[in-house]
């Protein structure tokens, strides 16, 4: 007998499943694992769930058409392919041809080379955030005296104050229904001008925290992408992010995943 069909699926096996990321020998070797591992099938089943949750929620963004910047670089990818192809045929073409053909050619990719950079600049620029939000509330939901700048006792103050060092009017989720109260928030620095924190609680002590700013600022020129609900788990403390006209948003909080998710869509309507 295969000694890997008894081991349980790792979690890395559960992901590449429910991310349809498996060849299929990979596939018919992991469903046989599959039919004997009951925990794993459950949390199958529990994340399908979560990613069909996840996509009902974005589905307009789903069924939008591909922008025609991105349709553009397709083209010009695909007519310098064939271009490519072309010159190995016609080998014999006089150097002055060649040349020109070089210099379009260099061109094109540096151009690409470009975009590459931005792109890697600007997930490099997201991942920073979400880092930054998890030691933000790494360091100050542990406080018991000073947790906040300012309490939910005065939570008008607050708000306008933050909205204003942001550049944005804001707005404090209710997450009473939940089972959490506001603490109150703080300020921040962030690469991109001030960071806010709100910080929630509920009747056992645990804290969660909501931590906005501005991203629109990434380095090298590119304008920070919109971004439905990704999970980072980069930091000390996990979080759920989105991006949405240029503003950040991460709900961080020492919960299970599906929890942390739970709360991060109940803010994510209200916001």
């Amino acid at each position: 007998m295969d000694r890997t069909a008894l081991h349980p699926l790792t979690e890395d096996e559960i992901h590449k499943f429910v991310d349809r990321q498996l060849s299929s020998g990979e596939l018919a070797a992991l469903q046989s694992r599959l039919a004997q591992d009951l925990a794993a099938q459950a949390t199958i089943a529990k994340w399908q769930q979560q990613r069909d949750a996840l996509r009902r929620l974005h589905q307009h963004v789903l069924d939008e058409p591909v922008p025609a910047a991105l349709m553009t670089i397709s083209q010009q990818t695909a007519a310098s392919q064939q271009a490519i192809s072309q010159w190995w045929r016609w080998g014999g073409m006089a150097a002055g041809v060649m040349l020109a053909f070089g210099v379009g050619w260099f061109s094109h990719t540096a151009w690409q080379g470009r975009l590459s950079s931005l792109v890697l600049a600007n997930t490099q620029f997201e991942q920073n955030f979400v880092r930054q939000a998890s030691f933000a509330h790494a360091v100050y939901s542990p406080e018991i005296r000073h947790p906040v700048e300012v309490t939910a006792a005065d939570q008008e103050h607050l708000v306008q104050w933050l909205s204003k060092r942001v550049g944005k009017p804001l707005k404090v989720p209710n997450l009473a229904p939940q089972g959490y109260e506001l603490v109150g928030g703080r300020l921040l620095p962030g690469e991109a001008g001030a960071r806010a924190q709100f910080m929630f609680q509920n009747a056992a002590g645990t804290r969660i925290t909501l931590y906005l700013g501005a991203v629109d600022k990434a380095p090298g020129g590119l304008g920070a992408r919109e971004t439905s609900f990704h999970f980072g788990a980069d930091g000390p403390i996990p979080s759920f992010y989105w991006i949405d006209q240029g503003f950040g948003y991460a709900l961080a909080g020492q919960l299970p995943r599906e929890a942390l998710m739970n709360l991060a869509q109940a803010v994510y309507r209200q916001l």
